[in-house]
């Protein structure tokens, strides 16, 4: 079966009423006001509508029957979040299995100098639009005769994308074809090569790639049936307290977040042990996914361990545990370097003899002496910063409990709905909706602004993070900002301090008693403090893009406007790659737009670091989404017990 979809794109000579027959058809509702997907409002030339597969709601202005523009926005301040060049749209429900015809991507943003990958001519290079006549044509730039590529719907004008390839050929892609079209990704900024049109390289690389991935696949899909094939506790339905716990939580939950509440519950209560992967960006809401998994395991008698890879983190969900189970008869403990040895062995018995119901702690968990009377839970928390011998230790016990993994690592959707057939996989992509964009303003160094921003934030009760890029004079800087401000308590913590001090500092900062915190990039991850929301970075200059990125995303944790401030030298003593890297991140300041810029390498080095060097090789070949694709279509085919050909491709 083909899958149904509908294409819009800037330029294209649409009637609104049609559009709307076919997303009726697709069965989205008209309101007032788009909220959810699948909703749809128009109000005279605008159409707004939330697309099944988006993340936010899209506005198409039209003039006349021309679509003029189509940008997503922000539901509750109609802010722009991005500006599209072409979006494909799929019917709310969808039942189809991938194929490699349908869209994989729901939106295409090109400029002029983006490579491309098609899927069958390979990877070439977009250079503009063009109005052809008659079916897809392929020309020489230097005109040594006109090819045709068969196409259906015989003659007639339409719009193409212009793609060059080796030797300067060119291809025109119809905007009928432009689901046969994706935008090269793979790992660091160099630019691939340009593949020959009628050459046998591409096929070869598309061949390679797709034999990589069905291993990849073969060798989840036979651990996912190993596991299957392992007895393990079903836990019971919800206790009739389950709902008035999750009702206490104080903010609305996300729809990712109910679904991914859903999904884990139902690996509860299946007899497999559970082993399912939660993913989501910092401040997403994880946590609350993991704290009603705690809460259902202890109303079913069995006991919880949550493995952090910090003695920081153990302490901030140990707060966090603790005051969410605070209204029930819960026993909540933290086994890190915080206890002394007496405290440990009391923690210890209580685990043994079944008087504690939850325990987290660092791999301190992992000795010997730690016994369990009834773990039925395990919860890790950035699994991948763990060592391999912790490692080797967690695989013996994902065989005998259920396992819930959290990380913060960012992955693209794309890979996420490849892997999903495979691997247990949960994914929280929306913020939520008390979270506010992070004002950014790139200035040049001033102790006078310094001096007001801290004072603005201290005003309103607030903490601000000053990140400095040198270790060397971290120290100098706190003590000159201590005399700047004499109102602020000011503390500083890096990375080459002593394990023990660096945790002091940081925990006086959680718990309020100090106002500024001069610190290093160690804060990028781990660290949760929603009354901490003005950021200043000095030398932002000389941090990368995802660096910086993902510095901001430590602030706009709470529901109060947030400030990020990028200090640089005056404008003549930056680099032209500096200046362009700063001008990305102060025009991407909505919180989903970071999925545009940084997040699109952090993703995909996340990419590599779940799919391993191997497929790292592949990816740089074909493209990430391309890859993605053979992905997909590798674990649907291993699960029909299909072959392996590539003659889909």
């Amino acid at each position: 079966m083909m899958l149904e979809y509908c294409r819009i794109y800037v330029g294209q000579h649409q009637p609104m009423q049609q559009l709307l027959q076919q997303l009726t058809a697709f069965e989205y509702r008209r309101l007032d006001a788009v909220a959810d997907p699948g909703d749809l409002a128009v109000h005279g030339g605008v159409l707004d509508l939330f697309p099944a597969t988006f993340e936010s709601p899209l506005r198409v202005e039209f003039e006349g029957i021309k679509i003029a523009s189509i940008r997503s926005f922000n539901p509750q301040t109609l802010e722009t979040l991005d500006r599209h060049t072409m979006v494909v749209i799929l019917p709310r429900r969808v039942h189809a299995k991938p194929s490699l015809d349908m869209p994989f991507e729901a939106c295409v943003d090109l400029k002029e100098g983006d490579c491309l990958v098609h899927l069958e001519h390979g990877i070439g290079r977009y250079i503009g639009r063009a109005t052809i006549r008659g079916p897809s044509t392929r020309t020489t730039a230097a005109g040594r005769g006109l090819a045709q590529d068969s196409a259906p719907g015989g003659l007639h004008s339409q719009d193409a994308l212009i793609l060059e390839y080796a030797d300067g050929d060119r291809l025109y892609v119809p905007m009928d074809q432009l689901h046969l079209v994706q935008k090269y990704a793979a790992f660091g900024a160099r630019s691939p090569s340009l593949h020959t049109l009628g050459g046998t390289a591409w096929q070869r690389a598309k061949a390679k790639a797709y034999a990589g991935a069905w291993s990849y696949a073969k060798e989840l899909l036979d651990l996912q049936a190993k596991r299957t094939a392992l007895p393990g506790h079903a836990f019971s339905a919800d206790h009739e307290w389950q709902q008035t716990f999750e009702s206490a939580f104080p903010f609305r939950e996300t729809p990712d977040q109910t679904t991914a509440t859903g999904e884990v519950k139902r690996d509860m209560e299946s007899g497999q042990p559970m082993d399912r992967l939660l993913l989501g960006d910092v401040g997403f809401g994880k946590t609350e996914v993991a704290i009603r998994a705690a809460f259902k395991a202890v109303m079913d008698h069995q006991q919880v361990a949550v493995l952090v890879p910090t003695t920081i983190l153990a302490y901030q969900h140990h707060r966090t545990f603790t005051k969410r189970m605070q209204e029930f008869p819960i026993q909540v403990e933290m086994l890190s370097r915080f206890q002394s040895e007496a405290q440990q062995r009391r923690i210890l018995q209580a685990l043994a003899h079944g008087h504690c119901d939850m325990v987290i702690g660092t791999h301190r968990l992992l000795s010997g002496d730690v016994r369990f009377k009834n773990l039925g839970l395990l919860i890790v928390d950035e699994e991948q910063r763990f060592g391999v011998k912790d490692k080797e230790h967690l695989k013996q016990w994902r065989t005998q409990v259920d396992v819930l993994v959290l990380s913060a690592t960012p992955i693209p959707r794309t890979l996420y709905l490849a892997l999903v057939g495979a691997r247990a996989m949960s994914l929280i992509a929306t913020p939520p909706e008390n979270r506010h964009p992070v004002a950014t303003q790139v200035v040049e160094e001033d102790e006078a602004s310094i001096r007001r921003w801290i004072l603005k934030e201290l005003h309103r009760g607030g903490q601000t993070y000053v990140v400095h890029h040198r270790v060397a004079s971290i120290h100098r800087l706190a003590q000159r900002l201590a005399e700047l401000i004499p109102e602020a308590r000011v503390g500083a913590a890096h990375g080459q301090m002593a394990e023990e001090e660096l945790e002091q500092v940081i925990v006086a900062f959680i718990e309020g008693e100090l106002d500024v915190l001069v610190t290093t990039t160690i804060i990028e991850s781990g660290i949760d403090i929603p009354n901490a929301n003005t950021l200043i970075v000095t030398r932002a200059d000389a941090f990368g893009l995802a660096d910086l990125y993902q510095l901001r995303g430590r602030v706009g944790r709470f529901d109060r406007k947030a400030y990020a401030y990028l200090l640089v030298p005056n404008d003549a003593g930056l680099t032209a790659e500096a200046r362009r890297r700063l001008g990305a991140l102060t025009e991407h300041t909505a919180l989903g737009s970071g999925f545009k810029i940084a997040m699109e390498d952090l993703k995909i080095r996340g990419a590599g670091n779940l799919l391993g060097v191997e497929q790292s090789g592949h990816i740089t070949a074909v493209g990430f989404d391309f890859y993605c694709r053979l992905l997909r279509e590798a674990v649907s085919r291993i699960k029909e017990e299909a072959p392996l050909e590539l003659k889909a491709v």
